[in-house]
Formats: C-alpha cells, sequence, structure tokens
C-alpha cells in the first residue's frame, strides 16, 4: 500500500511524495480543490428530501468548501476527512466564518484506514481524489458500507470515452466504471459533465496560482527546485488531458436495485 504521502500527492496530480510538506503552500491560494460545490448541491436537492436531516460524508475533504457550502445550504450534518492537517485547520476556520462550525466535523486522517469505522451516512462525496482506494469496484464496495440502503455516493473524477484510443495510468473508460460500479452493487443514477472552456477557464486559474507559488519555493529552497518545476510540468500535463482527452463529471450513484 501506498504512504499517505504518496497517496496525497497523487491526488493532486504529482508523482514525488517530497512535495507533500509543501501543498499547504502550493494551495494556500485555492479553497475549492476537490468536486464543484454547485454541482453537488444541485444534484443533491434533486435526488434528496428532509435535507436538515443528512448526513454528508467527505472523504479527501480538502479544505472543506463542499461540505460547508452544504452545511450552509440545507443545514444538515456534515463529517470531513482528509490528511492534510493544514487543510483540515483551514476547513474548520471557513466553517466558523460561515457560521456552520456546530454543523461540521473535520478531522486529520488517513481516509484508507477511516473508512472502515464510518457508517450510517446518506451521502459520501469522494472529490477528486483518484484510486486512492482502489478501483471503482473496490472504491464503491468499500463506499456502499458507509452508507445506509438509500444512500448516494458522490464521485468527481475523470473518464476515458469508450471510443477513445487515448490511455491515462488513473483513468478508466467509461464503460469499465459501469461494469465495476455493478460489480459492487451500484448504478449510475445521474452525471454532470463539466464543459470545456469550464475546464479550462479553471483550469488557468489553479495552475496560474499554482505556478506562481512553485516559483516561491524555488527561490526558497534551490536545493529542491526540480520537485517544484516537476510538479509545474505535472500540472500543464494534467490540464491537457482533462481539457482534451478526456471527460470530467461528478457522478452520482445508488446501489442497484
Amino acid at each position: 500500500m501506498k504512504t499517505v504521502e504518496e497517496s496525497v500527492v497523487m491526488a493532486m496530480d504529482g508523482a514525488d511524495s517530497n512535495l507533500f510538506p509543501y501543498l499547504p503552500y502550493i494551495l494556500q491560494d485555492l479553497w475549492e480543490i476537490g468536486a464543484s460545490p454547485e454541482v453537488v448541491l444541485k444534484l443533491v436537492e434533486k435526488y434528496t428530501t428532509d435535507r436538515s436531516n443528512l448526513k454528508v460524508l467527505d472523504l479527501g475533504c480538502g479544505k472543506g468548501a463542499v461540505l460547508i457550502k452544504l452545511a450552509k445550504q440545507f443545514n444538515c450534518y456534515c463529517h470531513g476527512v482528509d490528511a492534510v492537517e493544514e487543510f483540515i485547520d483551514e476547513a474548520k476556520d471557513k466553517a466558523k466564518k460561515f457560521n456552520v462550525d456546530e454543523n461540521c466535523c473535520f478531522e486529520c486522517d488517513d481516509i484508507r484506514v477511516r473508512i472502515n469505522d464510518l457508517r450510517d451516512y446518506d451521502i459520501i462525496i469522494l472529490g477528486a481524489i483518484g484510486p486512492v482506494l482502489g478501483d471503482y469496484q473496490s472504491t464503491l464496495t468499500k463506499a456502499s458500507k458507509c452508507i445506509k440502503e438509500s444512500g448516494l455516493v458522490f464521485v468527481d473524477d475523470g473518464y476515458i470515452d469508450d471510443g477513445s484510443e487515448y490511455s491515462h495510468p488513473l483513468m478508466e473508460k467509461k464503460s469499465v466504471i459501469l461494469k465495476q460500479a455493478s460489480d459492487a452493487g451500484m448504478k449510475l443514477i445521474d452525471e454532470v459533465v463539466v464543459n470545456t472552456d469550464e475546464i479550462k477557464e479553471s483550469d488557468e486559474y489553479i495552475y496560474r496560482n499554482i505556478k506562481r507559488r512553485c516559483q516561491e519555493l524555488i527561490e526558497k529552497h534551490p536545493d529542491k527546485k526540480n520537485i517544484f518545476i516537476d510538479y509545474i510540468r505535472e500540472q500543464e500535463e494534467e490540464n491537457e488531458a482533462l481539457e482534451t482527452k478526456v471527460v470530467c463529471s461528478t457522478m452520482l450513484f445508488g446501489r442497484c436495485s
């Protein structure tokens, strides 16, 4: 099994675990670093009732943007877990600023371990964390044990069109995802695909801030410059894939009836 540091860096589109302690600095300008809160809110509104009594779990919650906006909108209970302590600290601060700290619980832990102890949620969110919990069959099998019978699992991810010849080490073709979901006893209920213009706009904003902070770190730590240069390059490669090669979407899964 990968170390926590390796898993977190992989989820942030990096390759070198030595980047881990610098992620809070590199991502300090970004709050929404996972799924789109607006998309999740719309799907929650569409597929749930009695929303103030919902129990929502975000595994790999980052700085808590999705949960805080859900708590603010629906006054529901929100529980976030992330392995980066600084992200959790910021999530707690943001929850206070949004006056939802009584609705929100944020904790620093390894989601691969913590998921085994969590039960009875209405919703689980897996926002752009990649295959940290394994492939889709493994991920949805684990997630299904944490939700109620009528529970929902949101997965924000990229996938490859079935007709495409493109391959990516961390992405599957859609038919493979649907087959693995079925093998886990889950089915795709709905999906919101992000259009290319939105992806480009988001990527440009994120990349501009990441590049600036990496350049600052190169000046501060010239002996480690290759770590930051590589991360900038990895961001460029990932952005090209997201904008031209794959489909970016938020997928909503529920149990097979």
